[in-house]
Formats: structure tokens, C-alpha cells, sequence
């Protein structure tokens, strides 16, 4: 049975030819994730289906439908129109595959070592040398700090150096290096003709549109291929970043490599997918400490706990997974603003979802993470940030599958702890060194690109002073983090009262997407 054949739940006002246009371009101002949010949130069916023009898409809101289709016996991954217009510049990579590509699994199976624990310590060095920098260059700044476009600078330059061993000069030159101009430009330009290619008479519209991707995916793609080559004449067979794993690596049982167009697919996709992913995990997560004062405390305690009473600390490898209340205040951000909004999920079979909604293998369903993280039905008071919905015994109470901010399945992003390390690492250092607070009257406004970021969200920096502490307690013993320390109350205690007040006011703790 076809979706057609069904009366599935849709937007009022649906019209003949441009279907559910209107309604979902309605205050959309260029942001269609949350507008879609908004337009879920009317619902009470766990589906919706949106119709643009001649484009069809069921969207979910509920969060056990959600969880069904992450059953991978049933679903597979399908490719959303954004993700098949990015295959212009990164082919066949991890990212925008299709299934059947036998590139997927042969990179998948090689690169899963590069993402072990003994390979993370490898990148642990980098991260902190990059983190050094985006700190040097914040204690220099008068005045507030555009957050979002420096982190985005820092996580590019951690994903250039651990790939292939390339520094973009994002802290040592003033000038943006051209290879990230142009990279930025081609993702604009995928970005404007994913949303465009339902609408009729596109193709008047994308010829300019094409012809820019073009020249920015020639600029990009000679550039890469120029760094493989001198890799591969140079005979270094070394596998000291992701470029040397993968022109090295064999396959255990087949012996295969990857070739090398594959192999700058592959880079590409690292760089897209990895750096304004984190970037923008870290720029909510910092909006939320700089709101909440009392979360923000708390994890300095932590940090002042591990780290001591030197702001110049930075943290071993070790001593990451030890900062467990600022990975759940990481959590409860990605929580509220999945940086990656969503997932498309297509039947492997003729099925019913839910018992209810049939879908044959044609079809498929976009999971929209930023509203099923939303659903009340798992997340109480859903948008009130709070994390400790990420305490042990949150997680365990809760249904499986219901908080996929990385994806899910043998899809999900392969450089996830990377990804968490890497915040988790930044995030104790900046609380370490710095108090910090954002303007009392601005209000979160979140831009759209390929991924979700704050948009114009600022921060005032003043170096603090650690108040040390004793060690937490070692990993397997009880988190002593689960309650406030005394230090937490203390600094909670001093916080002037116009700043909590302010707090309140500010959207932080009552969200609107």
C-alpha cells in the first residue's frame, strides 16, 4: 500500500499544485526545521505529512514511532535532497553514500580504527594545542567574542590537522584561507539547491546556482588531490592522521584499499561533517552555562575539581570522561538543539509503522530529532534545560532510541567520540579559565546551514580564578557530581543577584524553536 492511498494527518490549508507550501514557508525566514517544529507541535498524531509541490515527505514528532525506525532489521538510512546534492562534493563519502555503494562499508571497516580509544589519545594532543589557540587569541579580544564563528575556526582547524596533517591558519593569519572560503560557498550553494529542486521551474533558478558549486568543487577538489599526491610521492606509509590511514589501510579480509577519489570524498566529508557539527554543539552548550548560572557553577566546580587551582590546566586524556556533569550539560544542549536536525529512514520492506501508517520500500519517513527530542511524552517539561536528564538513571529509564543527536544504526556518524571528546575537552577548559556572560537581552536566534547554530550569540570573557578542590572520584566509583559540591553552592551563593535575575528572563530556560 502506498502512502497516497492513505489520509495521512497534514498541515491545514493544503492546496492544489504547491500543496503545503504556504503553510510551511509562514514565518519560515529562511529557518525550515523549526519552522517545521512549530507546524509539528499542532499534532497529536505521531506523523505528519508535508507536501511541496511535487515532493512528498512524512514527517515524525512522536518519539516511540522515532524508536521504531531505528530498528535496523526494518529501516535502512535513505539520503534526504539536501544530502543528494552534497554528493556533488563529497561523492561517495561516509556521509552521503548510499547503501549499496560498496565504498560505504570498504571506508566504514577502514576507518573505525582511526576512532578507537588508542587513536583518540593520538588526536588529544591536537585538540588541546588547537584549544590553546582559540584561548590565546579570546584573551586578547576587548570586548564581547562572536562565539559561533571562532569555535567554528578552532573545530576546523582540529579536523584539518588530525586528516592530513593541514593548518588553515585560522589564529596565525587574518586573512580566511581560500580553501575554507570556498568550501563554505559550495555548501551554501548544495544548500540553496537541495530546498530548491521541488519547486517548479527550478531549473531557471539553479543554472547561476550550479555553475558556483562547479567552480568551488573544481577549486576543492585539486587541492585535495594535490595533498594526496604529495603524500603518496613522498612514501611516508605512516598512518599518522585520517590522509595516511586511508591511503595505507587494507581491508582484513578482502585486502582492498580505497582508491584515491574515494579517498578525497572521504576528507571532504570529514571537514563538512565534522567541524560545524561540534562547533555548534559547543556554541549552545556555552549559551546555556552563560544562562543558567547555577549549571554554569556546578561545572565550574567540576573543572576546578579535576583541574585545580591553575587556569592554565588543560586535561589529560584520562581525566576527559571524568567531567560528567558538563558531558550532561553537552547532552541536554544537543538535547534541545541537535546540531545535525534529523535523519530520512526508508523500509526495507513493505511495513506498518506504528501499526497504523503503511510504507512500502519507496517511501520513507524523515526523523526530525529536534522535535521528537521535544516529544513530552519522553522528555517532561520539554523545554526546560536541565541536565540531569542525563544522569545514569535517567538514560536507563528511558525508552531506547528516543536521543539521536550522531543518528543511528550502522549509519550513525563514525566520528562521534571524537566529536564529544573534543567539546567535552573544550568546554572544561574555557569554564576553567573563564567567567563569562552573555548580554541579558538577547534572545537565542538559531541559523540554518547544514547544521543548527546560534546565530550573533555573544559572550563577555574576565579570567577567573580557580578555587581547586578535592579529586573526584575515580571511574567506577560513585559520581560525587550528582549533588552540588559545597564549592558549587558557595559560587552559586556569590552570583549577584541582577545576573540571576537576568537569567531568568532570558529564554534559556523556556525554549521556542
Amino acid at each position: 500500500m502506498n502512502f497516497a492511498q492513505v489520509d495521512f494527518p497534514h498541515p491545514p490549508r493544503r492546496r492544489p499544485v504547491i500543496g503545503d507550501f504556504g503553510t510551511m514557508m509562514r514565518r519560515h525566514r529562511g529557518r525550515p526545521v523549526q519552522r517545521a517544529v512549530e507546524v509539528l507541535a499542532d499534532f497529536t498524531e505521531p506523523v505528519v505529512e508535508v507536501k511541496l509541490f511535487n515532493a512528498k515527505l512524512v514527517l515524525v514528532r512522536s518519539g516511540l514511532v522515532g524508536a521504531e525506525l531505528c530498528d535496523e532489521t526494518r529501516f535502512e538510512k535513505r539520503l534526504a535532497p539536501g544530502l543528494i546534492t552534497l554528493r556533488q562534493l563529497a561523492g561517495d563519502g561516509l556521509f552521503t553514500a548510499f547503501n549499496d555503494e560498496p565504498n560505504w562499508q570498504l571506508a566504514h571497516d577502514l576507518l573505525r580504527p582511526a576512532f578507537t580509544r588508542p587513536a583518540m589519545q593520538t588526536y588529544h594532543g591536537t585538540m588541546l594545542q588547537v584549544c590553546r589557540e582559540l584561548t590565546d587569541t579570546w584573551d586578547t579580544i576587548e570586548g564581547p567574542v562572536d562565539v559561533s564563528p571562532w569555535l567554528t575556526k578552532m573545530t576546523l582547524e582540529t579536523i584539518g590537522r588530525t586528516s592530513f596533517s593541514t593548518d588553515f591558519g585560522s589564529f596565525t593569519s587574518e586573512q580566511v584561507h581560500p580553501f575554507v572560503t570556498s568550501m563554505v560557498d559550495a555548501l551554501a550553494a548544495a544548500q540553496r539547491r537541495g530546498f530548491l529542486t521541488s519547486a517548479p521551474l527550478a531549473k531557471l533558478f539553479l543554472r547561476r546556482n550550479q555553475a558556483t558549486l562547479d567552480r568551488n568543487r573544481e577549486y576543492l577538489d585539486t587541492v585535495l588531490d594535490e595533498i594526496i599526491a604529495a603524500r603518496v610521492a613522498s612514501g611516508d606509509r605512516s598512518e599518522r592522521d585520517l590522509l595516511g590511514l586511508m591511503l595505507n589501510a587494507e581491508h582484513e579480509a578482502s585486502g582492498e584499499k580505497l582508491d584515491l577519489r574515494n579517498v578525497r570524498h572521504q576528507i571532504l566529508t570529514f571537514l563538512i561533517a565534522g567541524h560545524e557539527t561540534t562547533s555548534g554543539a559547543l556554541s549552545f552548550a556555552l549559551y546555556y552555562l552563560a544562562t543558567n548560572p547555577q549549571v554554569r557553577a556546578r561545572a565550574q566546580a567540576e573543572t576546578d575539581e579535576i583541574l585545580g587551582v591553575d587556569p592554565d590546566a588543560e586535561p589529560t586524556f584520562e581525566q576527559i570522561a571524568k567531567f560528567r556533569y558538563i558531558r550532561r550539560v553537552l547532552d541536554e544542549a544537543l538535547r534541545l538543539w541537535p546540531t545535525a536536525p534529523g535523519f530520512v529512514r526508508g523500509a526495507r520492506q513493505d511495513t506498518m509503522l506504528a501499526g497504523q501508517w503503511p510504507m512500502t520500500t519507496k517511501d520513507q519517513c524523515m526523523v526530525l530529532a529536534a522535535a521528537i527530542h521535544r516529544d513530552p511524552e519522553i522528555w517532561p517539561e520539554p523545554s526546560r534545560f536541565d541536565p540531569e536528564r542525563f544522569t545514569p538513571a535517567a538514560v536507563k529509564a528511558r525508552p531506547a532510541h528516543t536521543y539521536f543527536p550522531f543518528g543511528t544504526g550502522e549509519r550513525a556518524c563514525i566520528g562521534r567520540q571524537f566529536a564529544l571528546h573534543e567539546a567535552v575537552l573544550v568546554l572544561a577548559r574555557l569554564l576553567h579559565r573563564y567567567e563569562f556572560s552573555a548580554d541579558p537581552r538577547y534572545r537565542l536566534k538559531v541559523s540554518e546551514r547544514l547544521t543548527l547554530m546560534p546565530e550573533d550569540f555573544r559572550l563577555a570573557l574576565t579570567r577567573r580564578t580557580p578555587s581547586g578542590g578535592s579529586q573526584p572520584a575515580a571511574d567506577g566509583e560513585p559520581d560525587q557530581t550528582a549533588q552540588p559540591s559545597m564549592m558549587a553552592k558557595r559560587m552559586v551563593s556569590g552570583i549577584a543577584s541582577n545576573s540571576v535575575t537576568a537569567a531568568r528572563g532570558n529564554s534559556a530556560t523556556s525554549v521556542t524553536p
